[in-house]
């Protein structure tokens, strides 16, 4: 590996902090052990991929994780193909509009442009860091041409309105996908599709992998149709469509981190109460709203209300404590984006100049917790 590369792939370890940082992340993914039952039965189907009995029964487990009976699932290569699958199967018009929050990570940007669309970026509520429906139905009054599709997105794990959006896809026709990556442990399945990401560095993984879930089940058959090259029981390619498959080794994967989805929820619930409890009554520094309590995910992360981040970042860094600005500056401010057509995003703005996000991971210790939060408080070394 070049050292360009190695550099770059440095940048996604578990220990992603600088060397000698208390780390940001260490995704745990199922152990060698855990995973083997499944991989012998692969050896014994001779099936590898192409939606053989591994992938079946874990789309069958997520949809019982999502909602049950009603909820159908489709597990694609990753998040950002099955945004593009989404967008796709909505048969959205080339070339129009995609309304986003740029308080997102640079996927979602890089979704809509793969799928022929233009990103449209706009501003989130100051209260939930997300683009809410009524708000997207005001912002389309100023939209410069048309608008075909929306794509609210879940910050950091915390559920989406989904009902708001349902009812805002009625009233105005436009499609609406919910970017969901980080939302494992709260996304529902609705009307609305949903995509998640089933990164390592995620709260549930396999490695690198997604799903669409939803309770049309045409919608998600056509998922499954344009990620097998638009192939649906022949083959003839019918519609625009690409390679985003999942394979029985990842599903394998996926089924072992199931089989403990529950003990991995609770080691996340423990980090996030013992962070809420230790910031409790705090002013200065607030945890996103509602993180630890009716969700959790595998980040945390806090607005300061009297520094800034980079201010917040240093500090932690000269106590030992490594950080992460997940969302930089807002999708508006990359390079690849920022000679597209945007909205006022004046709260992405101030979200990102006070949003840090701090070490999180399953067996992070209460004391370490304790000495973060403290230093957080007090800004001592």
């Amino acid at each position: 590996m070049s050292a360009t590369r190695h550099a770059q792939a440095s940048l996604w370890r578990s220990d992603s902090a600088a060397p000698g940082l208390l780390p940001v992340a260490k995704p745990r993914l199922p152990l060698a052990e855990q995973i083997l039952p499944y991989l012998r039965q692969i050896d014994q189907s001779g099936w590898y991929s192409n939606g053989g009995p591994r992938i079946l029964e874990f789309e069958e487990r997520l949809a019982l994780h999502c909602g049950g009976a009603e909820a159908r699932v489709a597990t694609v290569a990753n998040a950002t193909i099955g945004l593009v699958l989404a967008l796709l199967a909505s048969d959205v018009p080339e070339g129009t509009l995609c309304m986003v929050p740029s308080w997102t990570f640079a996927a979602t940007g890089h979704a809509i442009q793969l799928a022929g669309l233009v990103p449209w970026m706009v501003d989130v509520s100051a209260g939930t860091w997300a683009l809410e429906a009524a708000a997207a139905r005001e912002i389309l009054a100023d939209a410069p041409r048309p608008v075909a599709a929306v794509i609210p997105v879940s910050p950091f794990g915390a559920p989406l309105d989904m009902a708001a959006w349902e009812k805002f896809r009625a009233e105005t026709g436009i499609a609406v996908i919910a970017d969901a990556a980080a939302a494992f442990d709260s996304v529902r399945a609705s009307d609305v599709p949903a995509v998640v990401s089933l990164h390592a560095t995620k709260a549930c993984g396999v490695g690198e992998g997604g799903f669409v879930v939803s309770t049309d089940r045409g919608f998600v058959e056509e998922i499954q149709k344009r990620a097998n090259f638009g192939f649906w029981n022949s083959r003839e390619s019918t519609a625009r469509s690409l390679n985003g498959k999942l394979s029985e080794y990842a599903a394998a994967v996926g089924l072992a981190s199931l089989d403990r989805w529950a003990e991995t929820r609770d080691d996340f619930l423990r980090v996030a109460r013992s962070y809420r409890r230790n910031l409790a009554g705090q002013e200065s520094i607030r945890l996103q709203p509602g993180f630890g309590e009716g969700w959790i995910a595998s980040t945390v992360v806090v607005e300061s209300v009297t520094s800034d981040a980079d201010a917040l970042t240093d500090l932690l860094a000269q106590n030992g404590i490594g950080s992460r600005r997940w969302w930089g500056g807002g999708l508006h401010q990359h390079r690849s984006f920022q000679n597209l057509p945007r909205h006022r995003v004046t709260q992405t703005e101030a979200l990102a100049r006070r949003v840090v996000g701090l070490p999180c991971w399953r067996d992070l210790p209460n004391e370490e917790i304790v000495r973060i939060c403290q230093l957080l408080i007090t800004g001592e070394r």
